[in-house]
């Protein structure tokens, strides 16, 4: 697609890959811009149905670039309220991706892109990789990815990690929920490709409700208003046509047309 990132697609899995590894794929804002372009357009293709979030070299996202960094180090507010607008934009598209997507993490997650990890609806780990929410050390604080990093790793965790700007290794991601496994670099592409198999085979309608479920259920108090919200939801689906082939394959033994 462009030097920052590629798209491809594959037996209905769409590959966004970040490609600057001399960069340590660091973000600017043109790739935040054509991140925003890729996550819309394979959020909208009907051949997709599973989103990887990938990198090359030994980082997967290193945060700002320097060179940005050093432009906006003269900006103004209004500059500042313009330009960060543009990443809490892109980490928002991701985060309501109408299709489910993994983060692949091959390498080290600084910063910035602990936000696209974050916002992943799940993330693998190689062993080996580091994280750092580092933003404290430069006298910033990290809060346009802070809604999405504090929902994946829990409030508790991010007293600590978003105050002390330590380095924290893989392990420690996957036992703060902020990555859901951990393995070796041998096994980390079969990882992927078990989680993407798996989202290929659910009903594509459903897996897409599911997401929507999850944002509209978490942390929210369980009143009449949000019951009422479930009952609706899974009336609303058992009566789609997804919904209907899906019980009705069950019922006689068959694969859903989806599956066809």
């Amino acid at each position: 697609m462009t030097e920052a990132l590629s798209v491809a697609v594959q037996d209905r899995v769409a590959r966004i890959t970040l490609t600057r590894p001399e960069m340590r794929n660091a973000f600017n804002d043109e790739v935040i811009a054509h991140m925003s372009a890729a996550i819309a357009e394979v959020g909208q293709r009907a051949d997709v149905r599973a989103v990887v979030l990938a990198a090359e070299g030994p980082a997967f996202c290193a945060g700002a670039d320097l060179n940005w960094m050093r432009r906006i180090a003269d900006y103004s507010r209004d500059d500042n309220l313009a330009d960060a607008g543009q990443l809490a934009a892109m980490l928002k598209a991701l985060y309501e991706c109408p299709k489910p997507t993994v983060a692949r993490v091959q390498g080290d997650v600084f910063a910035g892109g602990m936000g696209l990890v974050a916002a992943c609806d799940m993330a693998v780990s190689v062993d080996t990789a580091t994280y750092c929410l580092s933003e404290v050390k430069l006298g910033l604080i990290p809060a346009t990815i802070s809604p999405y990093v504090i929902r994946a790793m829990g409030a508790r965790a991010a007293h600590r990690y978003f105050l002390t700007a330590e380095r924290f290794s893989a392990a420690e991601a996957h036992r703060i929920g902020f990555v859901h496994e951990v393995v070796s670099a041998d096994a980390l592409d079969s990882t992927v490709n078990a989680l993407t198999h798996a989202l290929c085979g659910a009903g594509p309608d459903a897996v897409r409700a599911c997401k929507r479920l999850v944002h509209n259920v978490a942390e929210r108090e369980i009143d009449d208003a949000l019951v009422a919200q479930t009952v609706a939801g899974i009336a609303d689906i058992r009566a789609s046509a997804e919904g209907r082939e899906g019980v009705q394959s069950f019922l006689q033994k068959r694969k859903p047309n989806w599956l066809s």
